[in-house]
């Protein structure tokens, strides 16, 4: 019998959630490696918060660029990632590049593929805001993305819809779900099934928090948007400062974001105030674990939109737009901006309102199952392999 040809795959990522998104394809396709020769290219455009998520999913990289420095602007990193890559695709020659979402790895991934002649896979494709600004630069890149994409791996029919109206044939559209609910789920289950993991994750998270968090109220922030910077996060700190002080006995819990555009102005307004923790950012499985015994989620994240809603946790996003409409559509999320009085409005109904509350508690999740991975490999193997 003839021996079947290795379809080359090349996974290129860069920052901590692209990671957690891209793993679970990985691990897919390592599954399959009888029809894929998978290497893992990482920028490290982020470097420590990576590398604990690699760790954690016991994900090697093959290649590493490892190109985070301190005060590097997109300019620098750009071109640093499209000279790298050029020798990397030349090197390797691989059958098809995966990128995700909206970084600015994703962006120059794609596009020195492009310059080298190799198809890209898009995975997360078709998430819109129409405005360039916000998110910035992610939505630029997203876009950008979409034109040079060959296959396009769409979470919901929405983001499909999105694609067909900007002019990709349907064909190379692929409606999966978010991978980001398979980490989830097997985050989930790797800490269900492991009790030495368990008890190590509730030691790490007693050590840092004051209260007992499996039952006392509180509210879990996230904040690292670059259109909130100035006076957005000014107005974000300021709302939650207001309402600690509204609500004495709720629990306010802030993992820091690194950037310097954000420390400032969190510390500034929050340092003293007795029931707001700054902590330090957590690794993804304590988050995960946090997430499920907090009350609600202020944040302006991403990802957090998406997996809220599988932990039955409101989603309250402090932006003035979002790529992610299902889950405002369902009511799982509500788009509140960044504005101070929006933002103490919005909480105080969900701390007054027990039926308003157990609204947006009691929703299905809009992003997907936890196969997202499998039917994206699946529609690979159909692709190049059409006997299966």
């Amino acid at each position: 019998m003839k021996k079947r040809k290795l379809i080359k795959i090349l996974v290129v990522f860069g920052t901590r959630p692209e990671a957690i998104k891209m793993l679970p394809l990985i691990n897919q396709l390592k599954l399959e490696s009888k029809y894929f020769d998978l290497k893992i290219c990482i920028t490290a455009q982020h470097r420590t918060m990576l590398d604990q998520i690699l760790n954690f999913f016991q994900i090697k990289p093959d290649i590493d660029f490892n190109l985070m420095k301190q005060k590097q602007d997109l300019n620098l990193l750009t071109s640093k990632i499209l000279v790298k890559m050029k020798k990397i695709l030349r090197k390797n020659k691989p059958d098809l590049v995966i990128v995700h979402g909206d970084t600015t790895t994703t962006m120059a991934a794609s596009l020195s593929s492009f310059y080298e002649g190799f198809p890209v896979a898009h995975v997360e494709a078709g998430l819109r805001t129409y405005n360039l600004k916000a998110p910035f630069p992610e939505e630029f890149n997203r876009q950008f993305v979409s034109k040079i994409a060959k296959f396009h791996f769409s979470p919901t029919s929405i983001n499909k819809t999105n694609l067909i109206a900007e002019g990709v044939n349907k064909k190379n559209i692929k409606v999966t779900g978010n991978t980001v609910i398979d980490a989830l789920f097997w985050t989930l289950k790797k800490i269900n099934s492991n009790s030495t993991i368990q008890n190590k994750i509730e030691r790490q998270i007693k050590s840092i928090l004051k209260f007992n968090y499996k039952k006392d109220r509180f509210i879990l922030i996230t904040g690292h948007r670059r259109e909130n910077f100035g006076d957005g996060f000014v107005h974000i700190c300021e709302a939650i400062r207001d309402l600690a002080l509204l609500y004495p006995k709720i629990n306010f819990i802030y993992p820091v974001h690194l950037n310097p555009n954000v420390q400032k102005p969190v510390n500034k307004i929050l340092k003293n105030l007795g029931n707001v923790l700054l902590i330090k950012p957590m690794n993804y499985e304590n988050f995960i674990y946090l997430m499920k015994y907090a009350y609600l989620i202020l944040t302006d994240s991403g990802g957090i939109q998406e997996e809220a809603p599988s932990l039955r946790k409101p989603v309250l996003v402090m932006r003035k737009v979002t790529e992610r409409k299902e889950a405002i559509n369902t009511g799982n999320i509500k788009l509140i901006g960044n504005k101070k009085k929006n933002i103490i409005f919005n909480v105080r109904e969900l701390l007054k309102n027990e039926n308003m509350y157990m609204k947006m508690c009691n929703k299905s999740n809009p992003y997907g199952d936890g196969f997202a991975a499998k039917r994206i490999v699946d529609f690979l193997k159909n692709l190049y392999f059409k006997e299966i």
